[in-house]
Parts: structure tokens; sequence; C-alpha cells
């Protein structure tokens, strides 16, 4: 059975006394959590976060990290850069990196492949702007995102991949796909990966991304394939946090 994930995803938030804050309210309320619990913030802090969480319960990671390893990448960070400070995870490919930024199918896919060569484990980001739901092309769009990923893995390194699906049109709007529509895409993305590799699908943990509340997490997390959550804003507050951790168990 696999194991649920609750990564927050701090975006570009934080500052070292409020980052301080946040951590050691998580720590002292966090127990013995049943699922996997970890937290995304932004490069200079990543050092923060190993100071703070070494030894914890919580893993950390990164929001991006460079498709090259090294070189005259003014403002890149390379995905050793990113291990040096011990980080469990890196976000790869999404939405607001490729709507502002411009990042390709293809180049999420480098950067995937750059995080597992150096360590990490990218939480590689597919999802569908409200038009293209709207005009029924969801399966289309999130099939093209996936496939260019596992384009540029190798066979074993498959299995040390995890998938978040963040419909575009649920980040930071409010709205939230029902459980069933989140199933749905979990289902199809899990079945694109099992045309690859069947027993690799099987163990892959494919999060869910659009908007996830304390309110909403139960009924969410219950899906047969929702097996987390990317976090955004709820993943700013302690309580709301811990909530949804809570409601993974």
């Amino acid at each position: 059975m696999r194991r649920k994930l609750i990564t927050g995803n701090w975006k570009m938030n934080g500052g070292l006394a409020s980052n301080a804050a946040l951590l050691s309210a998580v720590k002292s309320e966090l127990g013995q959590p049943s699922c996997q619990v970890a937290v995304c913030a932004p490069a200079p802090y990543l050092a923060q976060c190993q100071q703070l969480l070494s030894g914890t319960q919580v893993a950390w990671g990164a929001q991006d990290v460079s498709a090259h390893d090294a070189g005259a990448y003014t403002g890149e960070v390379s995905a050793a850069m990113v291990k040096d400070f011990d980080c469990a995870y890196v976000i790869v490919g999404h939405s607001e990196r490729r709507a502002y930024h411009g990042e390709s199918d293809e180049t999420v896919g480098r950067k995937a492949a750059r995080a597992i060569a150096a360590g990490l484990i990218p939480i590689a980001c597919v999802g569908e702007t409200l038009a293209e739901r709207e005009a029924g092309q969801t399966e289309q769009v999130v099939q093209r995102q996936l496939d260019a990923v596992l384009a540029q893995l190798a066979g074993n390194d498959l299995a040390k991949l995890v998938v978040a699906y963040e419909p575009v049109w649920a980040i930071g709007t409010g709205k939230t796909a029902t459980p069933q529509m989140a199933q749905d895409v979990h289902a199809f993305l899990r079945g694109r990966i099992a045309a690859r590799d069947a027993q690799a699908a099987s163990g892959i943990q494919i999060l869910y991304g659009g908007s996830m509340k304390p309110d909403n997490a139960a009924e969410l997390l219950a899906m047969s394939d929702i097996d987390g959550g990317l976090i955004g804003g709820a993943a700013l507050k302690a309580t709301d946090f811990l909530a949804i951790v809570r409601a993974a168990a």
C-alpha cells in the first residue's frame, strides 16, 4: 500500500523569523504522523530548513532546479547544490514556472532527470487550464506533460518519481476539483505510467495540488489513486497544514 505524502509548497513566501515560527509549530504538534511530511521552501531558506528539520519527521526540498548540471547559467541552482542541503525533494514543472517562465514540457523532463541523478525525488507537476478542461482536453494535456517527463527517465529511475496533478484553474483560486474529478485524472496518470512499467506505477505517489484545505482534504485523500497533497496557501499556517496531515491518516 502506498504511503500518503503531504508536501507544503511555500512558493515565494517566508522569512527567517516566520519560517522558524512555522516550523516550530509544525514540529511541536506533529507527533508521529502516519504519512510522509515535507516542506518545499525558497532556495535561500534551505539551509534553515536543514538546521531546523534534521532528525525530525519532516523532510524538506526545493521549489525548482536547473536543467543543467553546472556552468554559465547565472541565477540557476543545480540539483547537486540543492542536494548539498540534504533536501529530499524538488518540485519541477509547477504551473507557475510553466506560465511565468516559459518552461516547456521537455525542460521539465530534463529537470526531473537531473534531480534523480543527484539523488533527489522530483515532484513533477502536470495539469490543465480552465480553457483546456472546458474543451475536453484534460487527458490530452496531462498525457503530453507526463510523457515528456517519462521520456527523460531510465527504467530504473521511474520508481523515484512523484507526480502531482494540479489543475491550473484550481490553484490559488479557491476552486477545487471534486474528489471524483481528481480521482479520474489520477487514475488516468497511473495508467499512463503503467503502460511503461506496471510495477513502478503501483508504487508511484500521485499527489493532488489544487486548493487542498482542511475542509476538503479527507474526502480527496480517500480516493484510491490520490496519494497525498501538494499544499500551497494552507502550508503557510501550521494549524491548517497539520489538519491536512491528520486527514491523510
